[in-house]
This record gives C-alpha cells, sequence and structure tokens, in this order.
C-alpha cells in the first residue's frame, strides 16, 4: 500500500512552494516538539503543500501546509487571510473533537501541539497542521465506490451527521464564497486581465460562457429559497467524502481532509457518495431522516460555482507556467464545460 493521506478534488501539488523556507516550518513543527529530523515533501493533494516528517527514532507524521490564498473555497463564510486562518482553526478544532467522539474512529485528526492548538501560523500566507501518518491506498476524486463500499461510507455519514455538534463546528452558508469576485469578473470580461500566462485565456474562456454561468448563479439562488431549512436542523458535516478522502486501511475506510467541516443540511455530504437511490435508502434507514432532492441539487452546484470562484482567483493572482497552474486550468476549463452542459 501507498501512504497517502490527502488527495483533493483536483489533482496534486507538483510544485514546493518558493516562498515558504524549510527552516520557517523545522521552526513551526517544533510547536509539535522534536519531530522533523527529516522532512520530505510530498505532491499530493491541490491548493496546500504536504511533507511526511520523520523523527530521530524513526517515527513519521504527515505535515499540511495551508495555503491561505487557496482556502476561501472551504466555505465558512470568512474572507481574506485573517479570517480563513479563523475558519481554518475553527475546523482542525471541530476535527480534533471528533476524533475523540465515541463511534468515529474513522476520523484522521490532527494532532495538537503541547499548547494544544490545531494550527500553527507559518508568515503571513501559510498554517501549519500535523497527523498520525496512516498507511493506505487513497482513491480519487470522480471515482465511484463499489456498492458495499458506498454502504461503509453511508454508514460513517449517518454516524458523523447523529453527533453532537462540537462548540467550534462552524455553519456553512448556502451561497458561495467569494461570490462578488465571481461576478466582477464575469462584468470585466471586456478588459484585459493579466497576471499570467493563463490570465487573458482564462478571461476569453469565462466570457464565452458568461451566460450559462450567470445562469447557474440564478439556479443556485432559486434552490437555495427552494431547498428550506431541514426541519430536523443542521448536522455536523464532513463537505468532501469524496473517493480522494478516503483512505483505505487495514480493512476499513478513513476519512481524511477536515478542513471544510461545518454545520449544514446532510444533503452536502450525500450528493457526493450517492451513486443510486438505494444510497438514499440506506441513510434514511439508519437515520430516520429522508434526503431532499432539491437540496442534493443545490450543493451540487454550490460545489461546481465555488470550484470556478478558486479558478477565477488563481488566474487573476499573478501566477506562472507551471505543472500545478496547468492541472488548474484543466479543472477550470472542465468545470466550465460542466457549468454550461
Amino acid at each position: 500500500m501507498r501512504p497517502v493521506l490527502w488527495l483533493a478534488s483536483v489533482s496534486t501539488m507538483h510544485e514546493h512552494p518558493d516562498d515558504l523556507d524549510e527552516q520557517q516550518l523545522r521552526a513551526a513543527l517544533a510547536e509539535w516538539g522534536d519531530i522533523a529530523a527529516q522532512l520530505d515533501y510530498t505532491a499530493v493533494g491541490f491548493g496546500d503543500h504536504h511533507w511526511t516528517v520523520t523523527a530521530a527514532d524513526g517515527q513519521r507524521r504527515f505535515v499540511t501546509v495551508a495555503d491561505l490564498d487557496h482556502k476561501e473555497h472551504c466555505g465558512h463564510g470568512v474572507s481574506g487571510r485573517d479570517g480563513v486562518r479563523r475558519g481554518l482553526h475553527r475546523a482542525m478544532d471541530t476535527a480534533a473533537v471528533l476524533g475523540t467522539a465515541s463511534g468515529l474512529d474513522f476520523v484522521v485528526a490532527p494532532l495538537p501541539t503541547h499548547e494544544g492548538a490545531t494550527v500553527v501560523p507559518l508568515g503571513q500566507r501559510y498554517a501549519v497542521s500535523v497527523f498520525p501518518f496512516t498507511s493506505g491506498e487513497a482513491g480519487f476524486f470522480g471515482e465511484t465506490l463499489p456498492p458495499q463500499d458506498r454502504t461503509q461510507v453511508i454508514e460513517m455519514l449517518a454516524a458523523l451527521h447523529g453527533t453532537t455538534p462540537p462548540e467550534s463546528t462552524p455553519e456553512i452558508p448556502a451561497d458561495i464564497p467569494g461570490r462578488h469576485r465571481l461576478e466582477q469578473a464575469l462584468d470585466s470580461t471586456d478588459v484585459a486581465w493579466s497576471g499570467g500566462p493563463y490570465a487573458e485565456p482564462a478571461r476569453e474562456q469565462l466570457a464565452e460562457h458568461a451566460e450559462a454561468v450567470r445562469a447557474k448563479l440564478a439556479d443556485l439562488d432559486r434552490l437555495t429559497e427552494t431547498a428550506a431549512r431541514p426541519e430536523a436542523g443542521l448536522v455536523v458535516t464532513h463537505g468532501e467524502p469524496h473517493a480522494g478522502n478516503l483512505l483505505h486501511s487495514g480493512g476499513r475506510q478513513l476519512l481524511v481532509d477536515w478542513d471544510t467541516v461545518g454545520l449544514a443540511p446532510p444533503e452536502r455530504d450525500l450528493w457526493l457518495v450517492a451513486a443510486e437511490p438505494q444510497d438514499l435508502d440506506t441513510y434514511a434507514q439508519l437515520t430516520g431522516r429522508k434526503p431532499d432532492p432539491s437540496a442534493m441539487a443545490l450543493f451540487s452546484l454550490r460545489w461546481a460555482l465555488s470550484d470556478l470562484v478558486e479558478f477565477v482567483d488563481w488566474f487573476g493572482r499573478p501566477h506562472a507556467e507551471t505543472d500545478d497552474t496547468e492541472q488548474a486550468w484543466e479543472g477550470f476549463t472542465d468545470t466550465l464545460a460542466e457549468l454550461s452542459g
């Protein structure tokens, strides 16, 4: 089995960040003790950066360095680096509590520092969290799980949704984070974009699909109104329980990547897992709560539009032609095609 703890919705981050000094990273990791005799950059996930660290005694841990400029898509209703950092703190604190909850042994939770923190600042742009190193086989985004695995994930989600929310759990707004920036970009497609090799191509692509994107934003607003707030209340949701965030280890599945955890209707998770009506029937039998098709549609559309905001931000900022920006471009064009289909 290959040791993996993080695969996000698009692909992997191949490029070591030029503005991140590993000596600074070592200093931040010292908050967890002497755990980083050796640092190995690990190209997994998208938007964040990851290392495997090995202590002098051979014990390994998995390190995530969150890029706050690419975290607003987590959807906690915050913006700016300081707001995103606060949202990340709340999410990781929530995951840490969930990791100790009875019946939630599938949660791969962050390890606390000596002072009990789950996130440590690393300069202005980055923040560090440390996780246990777990060997296993990770899936990939877009993979359809076999029925037996889907049932297991549905059971995990039913347990998660039934747990008492930790005090730190943020509430997830129905609208997409950064919507105003997407609307501004749609309104400025007649003005040249600058900042890197993909800026102008991104403007041209957005201009071509602008009518379809505006229509989807209107659909999102209608769905937000028609998918009424559930009478049973909001539940603790993971946010991204797709196959890429599942780790098959020791005959069971573990759920990683908790930075999007938050209070929301259960359909926020279910639309990513349910491939057949039976999957939703299983959830209803376990919880006594019948999933709402309108809410399923809402969160599916919210996902695509949130991705679009992230890609528009990516190509609106200064950028170079790298493997990572090439993969972001593929994600951008695929998302536009999906929204226009």
